[in-house]
């Protein structure tokens, strides 16, 4: 999506990826100090604050639809992006006209890591991932030499270029992604179990989210400044900034965007089973037979979506649909826990958070209404 809107706008749709960093960190600081303070899954917080059985199974089902099949869309992209960086490099590897091998490969890769079961492990995987593609996009972003009046102009100034407003949509759907609030909640309850630890929860969170909006800001420029009209594959994008890299250029881009895949492929079953699991009060011990067989599903259907001769545009709408009826929803949801005293005590929300609440609440309304309208063709 950040390649798509540099392509096609330049940097005048930078202000939609501050914008949505800035709502990230705010749902995602909201999302931890529950997790902290609660020592609980946000799922499970969200379902056991109310008292009507009714609507706890109305919010289950909810909440498990809207995860699930965003999920499982999300996987199936995520899978194709790192496909992509693969394909680069060592070009198209099918059977039979049928299966995309490199989703089977970075699906199993996926599998291993999440089979494993080592919170510790899985952390340093990811970051070892995130540094690497953090680095080459980086790199590639100095490298390309933007015009910077055009990019702080394009970063704080809002503009709606003609057919822009899929692109910012997609912009904020694919940064703030809900299933990334439950998935942060849940590692913070294992990672900090004592108030006194918020700051340092919120710290890292944070700083999280930040290098994932620079990632997003360095591919922005890359695709800007290489200047091509359309960008169809990684190749493309390689081509362009062969001036700048040489021969190197192809495989700085492709690896990056693998990393970003495998990632996002690693991130998505996780944080559909620790929301499932939180629903069905079941345990969320990453070696749990439950706990491991929602992932595993995510993961495998997200795989043959990939593999398979699926329209990836479907899929994209698929998971465009569910995140706009998603983002609010759980929006919703996190300002009334924090609100209630009987889950976080003291560290509930004052007025100002509330305030900022509100408007963040009411741009995510409106940008899910907005998605949900645009794929069905009514805008």
């Amino acid at each position: 999506m950040c390649t798509i809107a540099g392509s096609q706008f330049g940097f005048a749709l930078l202000w939609a990826l501050l914008l949505s960093i800035v709502i990230t960190i705010f749902l995602q600081t909201i999302a931890v100090r529950i997790g902290v303070i609660s020592q609980s899954s946000l799922s499970n917080a969200i379902v056991s604050q109310f008292r009507s059985k009714t609507i706890r199974v109305v919010s289950i089902i909810l909440i498990l639809s809207a995860i699930l099949v965003g999920n499982i869309a999300y996987e199936a992209g995520n899978i194709s992006g790192g496909v992509l960086g693969l394909e680069a490099v060592f070009g198209n590897l099918d059977f039979a006209g049928v299966y995309n091998a490199y989703s089977l490969i970075i699906g199993l890769i996926a599998f291993v890591i999440l089979l494993l079961g080592n919170n510790r492990l899985l952390e340093k995987i990811l970051m070892g991932l995130v540094l690497f593609m953090s680095l080459a996009f980086l790199l590639t972003a100095i490298k390309t030499g933007p015009d910077l009046k055009l990019f702080f102009s394009g970063l704080f100034i809002p503009t709606f270029p003609e057919n822009s407003i899929l692109i910012i949509i997609g912009l904020i759907g694919t940064t703030v992604v809900p299933y990334n609030l439950f998935l942060h909640a849940s590692l913070a309850k294992e990672k900090w179990n004592s108030p006194k630890e918020l700051k340092d929860a919120k710290i890292d969170t944070i700083v999280a989210v930040l290098v994932g909006g620079l990632i997003s800001v360095c591919i922005i420029i890359s695709s800007t400044s290489i200047g091509l009209d359309q960008l169809n594959s990684a190749v493309d994008l390689a081509k362009g900034l062969e001036p700048v890299f040489g021969s190197f250029s192809k495989q700085l881009i492709s690896f990056g965007l693998f990393a970003a895949g495998l990632t996002s492929a690693i991130t998505a079953p996780l944080a559909a089973a620790y929301v499932t699991c939180g629903c069905l009060n079941w345990s969320t011990e990453l070696k749990s037979l439950r706990f491991r067989m929602v992932w595993f599903i995510v993961l495998i259907v997200g795989v043959v979506c990939s593999s398979l001769n699926i329209d990836s545009i479907e899929i994209i709408k698929f998971a465009q649909v569910a995140n706009g009826i998603l983002l609010p929803t759980i929006t919703f949801f996190l300002i009334l826990i924090a609100n209630n005293n009987n889950v976080l005590g003291k560290y509930v929300n004052n007025w100002k958070h509330n305030l900022i609440s509100f408007f963040v609440l009411l741009i995510t309304l409106i940008l899910g209404i907005k998605s949900i309208i645009k794929v069905f063709n009514f805008l």
